[in-house]
Order: C-alpha cells, then sequence, then structure tokens
C-alpha cells in the first residue's frame, strides 16, 4: 500500500499556534486541530479530497462535523507525521516531501476547506510552532488519503 498524504484530527476546545511569541492562528470552542503532512507522491486532488473529509467527518459532540456545526479548523503542516524510527535511536525524514513541495499542497487543503465555507486558522510553515488546545474527548483520528 502506498503512503499518502495523511492528517492527524483532534477534536478541540479551542486551539493556538505561537511562532516567536506571536499568535498566528487560533481557534476558540469547539473546532478541529489538523496537523497536515505530506509525502513526495501527493497531489492537489488528494488536498481537496482531505478537505471534503475533513469538513465533513462527525468528530464533534452530538456526531456533528464542522459543515453541521460551522466549527472552525486549525490546519498546522507537519512534516514529522513522516518520521520513521523503526531502525536506530533517530528518525529519518525520507518519506517527507521537501518544502517546496509539501508548503503548496497544505495551502491547497486550506484553500479547499474555504472555498467549502470552513473558518481556518493555520500555523506558518517551516517556522519552530508551540501549538497549544484542549482535546475534547480525548478524540483524535488518523486520516490517510
Amino acid at each position: 500500500m502506498m503512503v499518502r498524504m495523511r492528517a492527524v484530527v483532534q477534536r478541540v476546545d479551542g486551539a493556538s499556534v505561537v511562532v516567536e511569541g506571536e499568535t498566528v492562528g487560533e481557534i476558540e470552542g469547539e473546532g478541529l486541530c489538523v496537523l497536515v503532512g505530506v509525502t513526495h507522491e501527493d497531489t492537489a486532488e488528494e488536498a481537496a479530497r482531505l478537505a471534503r473529509k475533513l469538513w465533513s467527518i462527525r468528530m464533534l459532540s452530538g456526531e456533528r462535523s464542522c459543515s453541521d456545526a460551522g466549527a472552525p479548523l486549525l490546519v498546522i503542516s507537519q512534516f514529522t507525521l513522516y518520521g520513521d524510527a523503526r531502525k536506530g535511536r533517530r528518525p529519518t525524514w525520507n518519506a517527507a516531501a521537501p518544502g517546496e513541495v509539501a508548503e503548496p499542497l497544505v495551502d491547497e487543503v486550506v484553500a479547499q476547506l474555504r472555498s467549502l465555507g470552513a473558518t481556518v486558522a493555520t500555523g506558518r510553515f517551516g517556522a519552530q510552532m508551540r501549538v497549544s488546545f484542549t482535546n475534547d474527548g480525548p478524540f483524535t483520528v488518523l486520516l490517510e488519503m
């Protein structure tokens, strides 16, 4: 099976991302915090598919989706989702796409979500980010496109 774009999706009660002391993205109340990893073969079509899934997945209270509840999403690029630590003590990142491939695809996920009507906050690609959230449940799902 070929590994493709993946996302760790967490139901949250508020989330934020801070870069160099500045809050660059924040959602309040019930929503989803989404960490997106991109690999070499991913495409804009997969980014659109992921956006549709994120908008419609029933992870919120009462088995509602973000589209049902008008709930916001915080989307953050996370190349470490493709870390491989099966050998040795240090993960390798060979399966993670380089920035020039990954950044436009993460941007495409965000653009597609917004075109569906979603309120989306983001991190800053390639930055050292501090992500804070309250996981509600806890409820976490791994999606692979």
